[in-house]
């Protein structure tokens, strides 16, 4: 799709995504606490208590679709001031076009999240992950058959809503019929609302810093670079989301889990175990991307995306090695989801996205996106490394010494893997596809069992192996 739709094209795509997505924080963090109460309220058994809650986040989310429309609309007018100095007269055009369908999508959308939420609070994950998958392998078919004939980044935007809506009417169906999920529009109460409110203001903080830290790039480039800067930061960044995934697919599913066992005053070494223990898994996973990434990440943006977007790899590899360390410890999100006490890391939040905006502007000015890409990464080393692991430590209670001793000694395998292979591969030339597979197939011959011999522990092996056995008993 990149090859197809060019540089300039898939710019214009890019900015109106970080545009729109400032209007997707207008969920307030309410996704976050349906899910949580939801887990709360089942390991009471309060079942009528749920469909009431139910019933009070709709209608939240209702007043929250017409005030996405009405910001959208404001948004919408206030584009060529933003972006006329930069965008070419079709540019601009375009960029409305594809801003407005974004906002329609992202509005509607609102009330009826509720339905995905829900799913995630009974934890029904197969359920959910497949209807994702299958959403995201048909939306790619259908989008590049379109392209194919000749449509652009307007096409995209079209198919991208309606697999969004049809997705939302397959979660409301299995709510209804699988889970007997009631909604119930009674009184508020506000007490509730109030608690809830709390809760989820520092939620809703934490979006909007982590909004504000992610996107600003494409928006400052966008201001003083232009399209071809935003497409290729945007590529970086995009590698950046998918490396991201791998850890949160893991930590996102323990939400429901880690509430109950709050909720049941579980010990801080229950809670300090869990989190060293999905922090090894995690890293398990994210050691060998960021691995092959190092070895072989600059020869696969060449092939994957073109020679024009050379300079996303350094951007990309400034983001992914000091993100490694927030991603293996994203679990100390979900545990102060859990115990309610989202304030200290919302507050660093703001501090570091402030400070990383501030040093963002000036070095998008002199170095463009890898400037941008330093400002970015120095924050998160200072605030979501440095800082946030202390507090883990001397608040949580959680055991932050033995997390460390266990991901050092786990690190000896691929940082000489790391070094031996980029020694042997200094005189080959990785230019196509063949040799790419060639070569990342015999990285991972050496990789994998050594990693599996030196770095993994039993339970990890059995992580692997049980599903195996299943598989071969049926």
């Amino acid at each position: 799709m990149l090859r197809m739709l060019g540089q300039s094209e898939y710019g214009i795509y890019s900015l109106a995504s970080s545009v729109i997505a400032y209007l997707s924080m207008l969920d307030f963090g309410f996704g976050n606490a349906v899910i949580r109460y939801t887990a709360k309220y089942r390991s009471e058994d309060r079942k009528e208590e749920q469909y009431e809650l139910f019933g009070m986040f709709t209608k939240m989310y209702s007043v929250i679709c017409l005030l996405v429309l009405l910001a959208g609309v404001i948004l919408y007018f206030s584009l060529d001031t933003m972006f006329g100095a930069t965008l070419t007269a079709t540019e601009l055009s375009r960029t409305k076009i594809i801003v407005l369908l974004m906002i329609f999508n992202l509005a509607f959308s609102f009330p009826l999240s509720i339905y995905g939420a829900i799913i995630t609070a009974y934890e029904n994950f197969v359920f959910l992950r497949l209807i994702q998958i299958a959403r995201i392998l048909l939306n790619i078919a259908v989008m590049i058959a379109l392209l194919h004939f000749g449509y652009k980044a307007v096409a995209m935007v079209v198919v991208n809503t309606v697999f969004n809506f049809v997705t939302l009417g397959i979660n409301i169906f299995y709510c209804r019929k699988k889970l007997n999920v009631k909604i119930r529009f009674t009184k508020i109460k506000w007490s509730l609302f109030s608690e809830i409110a709390v809760y989820s203001f520092w939620i809703f903080l934490n979006v909007i810093m982590d909004r504000i830290y992610w996107s600003t790039g494409q928006f400052i480039l966008g201001a003083f670079s232009g399209t071809v800067a935003i497409a290729i930061f945007s590529v970086a960044v995009h590698i950046e989301g998918i490396y991201m995934t791998f850890s949160t697919a893991i930590s996102g599913v323990f939400l429901p889990r880690v509430t109950a066992m709050v909720t049941k005053k579980g010990s801080e070494k229950e809670v300090s175990d869990l989190f060293i223990r999905t922090g090894r898994i995690q890293y398990c996973i994210l050691a060998f991307i960021l691995s092959g990434f190092i070895v072989f990440g600059e020869g696969f943006i060449n092939i994957w995306a073109g020679k024009n977007y050379q300079d996303a790899y350094l951007i990309a590899l400034i983001f992914m090695v000091p993100l490694t360390i927030p991603l293996i410890q994203n679990m100390g999100i979900v545990i102060l989801q859990a115990r309610n006490q989202m304030k200290f890391r919302s507050l660093l939040y703001i501090v570091i996205a402030l400070v990383s905006l501030c040093f963002q502007i000036p070095l998008a000015k002199y170095y463009g996106g890898v400037g941008c890409a330093w400002a970015i990464s120095g924050a998160l080393v200072i605030g979501q490394i440095i800082i946030l692991n202390i507090y883990y430590q001397k608040k949580q209670g959680i055991d932050m010494m033995r997390f460390w001793k266990e991901i050092l000694k786990m690190s000896v395998v691929p940082c000489l893997v790391v070094i031996a292979t980029v020694f042997m591969l200094s005189k080959f030339q990785i230019d196509s596809i063949a040799r790419f597979l060639i070569a990342g197939l015999v990285f991972s011959i050496i990789y994998i069992p050594l990693f599996w011999r030196f770095s993994m522990n039993q339970y990890e092996r059995d992580l692997v192996f049980t599903p195996l056995k299943r598989l071969r008993l049926k």
